[in-house]
């Protein structure tokens, strides 16, 4: 093989014009002190807050103190592999995570980094985590409503697309079972959810996901997971992370969900971080500035005007309350910046109720805005009728002579209650919703015993699915309950009555 001289110098000539210098400078600094997930670093002049560094071991920080001769760094990773001594290095750039199709159906960590053993996730997109909220003039009324499945919710404290409706309750109260419901809800619905584990146990995140996966609910879902196990900083960025992947898809034009599972969780983590970096400490010790930490958070969820997209993001964040203290701290705090509560209550809970929903408390600040037709006009007395229900029953409980009127108000109350329970997993579609709560309103279940209310009604969907599907297919694509659709309805019901009696 022979060499040509002039080929190998054209070659070498073309590589030197084509040579670009390139010279990168980044402002190193020196660790000073290290531990608890936080570092003390001095030589960043110039770092900004929120900017992220990088430190001699390829992990990230964020930087969350500036002082006068040092940085404060929260570690986002393992800081037990960082030293006194190491170089960090500022990065010029905001904390991002990745963003777009490539994270759904993923578990990952709030870096984006993927945790289900399913190889890296290839996407060219990524977003600042911290993101200022649309303006007032780039909102629009919340009025599509979010179908949750759930009877008891979707009928009395209805949740639209861009609303913020707050889940708080005590422990193993069904906080989490009520979002999950909603999250396998919006199968076939073209909504994108992210649910966000934050402090969680890492058996049960490896649940939920189970149960997302059973469902077919993975495919339009990613879950972001900073366990209990996790660093306290990646606690306390993973809401965020999980609101910057929603609203990628969200200024895309789509409908997206988020669950913040819970933020009570992430304020505890926010709360130590502060603390660690000798912020002055507040009401339960909690920083000064743990309300805008969720403000800032939850205002991100909107319902975008048509001249941006008119895509919308719903936030369903979870508090968790001890012994039922709505009154404290945390708990008012997210009340105050959420659009509405659903209150769950143990006592509900341990007498079968579930989900455990008390209505007296729990409310919808969009209210009927974000129900269709049927539901608002067969919905608006049900909560009445339940307040007056729950007076009558508190009264009977002393052992007074009912006449015949109130006794028929009790009896329609207690299987009014029995209609509303639902099994954990099994959303409701609102056209049988609409069905059922009529039925019950209407007295249809009146002669049903208390016992046999769930079975009746499992056979009256049944029956209505199987020789009246005209009827109900009417109802889901009008979603409005006609003169003729309601018409049609009774003479279903007087049939399945008929039925029920003859056996």
């Amino acid at each position: 093989m022979k060499f040509k001289a002039d080929e190998i110098a054209s070659v070498i000539q073309k590589e030197i014009e084509d040579f670009r210098g390139q010279i990168q400078t980044a402002e190193v600094g020196r660790v000073i002190e290290v531990g608890d997930g936080i570092a003390r670093c001095t030589g960043l002049s110039s770092a900004m807050a929120g900017e992220m560094v990088e430190f001699s071991s390829g992990i990230r920080g964020l930087v969350f103190n500036l002082e006068e001769n040092s940085v404060g760094v929260v570690i986002l990773g393992d800081y037990l592999k960082i030293t006194e001594g190491d170089e960090v290095k500022s990065t010029g750039a905001l904390l991002s995570v990745p963003v777009g199709e490539a994270l759904l159906g993923r578990v990952v960590d709030p870096l984006g980094n993927p945790l289900d053993g399913r190889g890296p996730i290839i996407s060219n997109e990524t977003r600042p985590v911290e993101h200022e909220a649309v303006g007032v003039a780039g909102r629009q009324p919340v009025k599509v409503p979010l179908q949750t499945g759930i009877k008891a919710i979707d009928s009395m404290t209805p949740i639209g697309r861009g609303q913020r409706e707050l889940i708080i309750g005590d422990r193993k109260t069904g906080k989490t079972a009520v979002a999950i419901d909603t999250i396998l809800n919006q199968k076939g619905s073209g909504v994108i959810c992210v649910y966000v584990a934050c402090g969680q146990r890492s058996a049960s995140i490896a649940g939920v996901v189970e149960v997302l996966r059973e469902h077919g609910a993975l495919d339009y879902t990613i879950v972001v997971a900073a366990s209990s196990a996790d660093p306290a900083p990646l606690q306390y960025i993973a809401p965020y992370a999980g609101a910057a992947m929603a609203e990628h898809f969200m200024y895309a034009g789509k409908d997206t969900l988020v669950v913040y599972d819970d933020l009570s969780k992430q304020a505890i983590a926010y709360r130590q971080l502060s603390l660690l970096m000798r912020r002055p400490p507040g009401r339960e010790a909690f920083p000064g500035d743990v309300f805008y930490c969720h403000s800032r958070l939850l205002e991100r969820a909107v319902k975008l005007s048509n001249e941006l997209g008119g895509g919308s993001m719903t936030a369903l964040p979870i508090i968790e309350t001890l012994e039922g203290e709505v009154s404290a701290y945390i708990p008012t705090n997210v009340i105050s910046i959420t659009d509405g509560q659903i209150y769950l209550e143990p006592d509900l809970f341990w007498k079968g109720i579930r989900p455990a929903i008390n209505v007296g408390i729990s409310v919808s600040r969009v209210g009927g805005n974000a129900q269709t037709k049927a539901m608002k006009k067969i919905a608006g007395s049900l909560r009445l009728d339940l307040a007056a229900f729950r007076e009558l029953e508190a009264f009977a409980q002393l052992g007074t002579e009912l006449d015949k009127a109130t006794q028929q108000q009790l009896d329609r109350g207690y299987r009014m209650v029995e209609l509303l329970k639902q099994p954990q997993y099994e959303p409701l579609h609102v056209a049988d919703q609409v069905i059922v709560i009529y039925a019950g309103a209407k007295g249809y279940f009146d002669k049903v015993p208390v016992a046999k209310v769930q079975e009746t009604e499992k056979a009256l969907l049944e029956f209505i699915r199987t020789e009246h599907a005209d009827m109900r297919d009417k109802l889901v694509t009008q979603a409005e309950l006609t003169e003729e659709v309601e018409t049609a309805l009774r003479a279903a019901l007087d049939a399945f009555r008929t039925r029920l009696d003859s056996k």
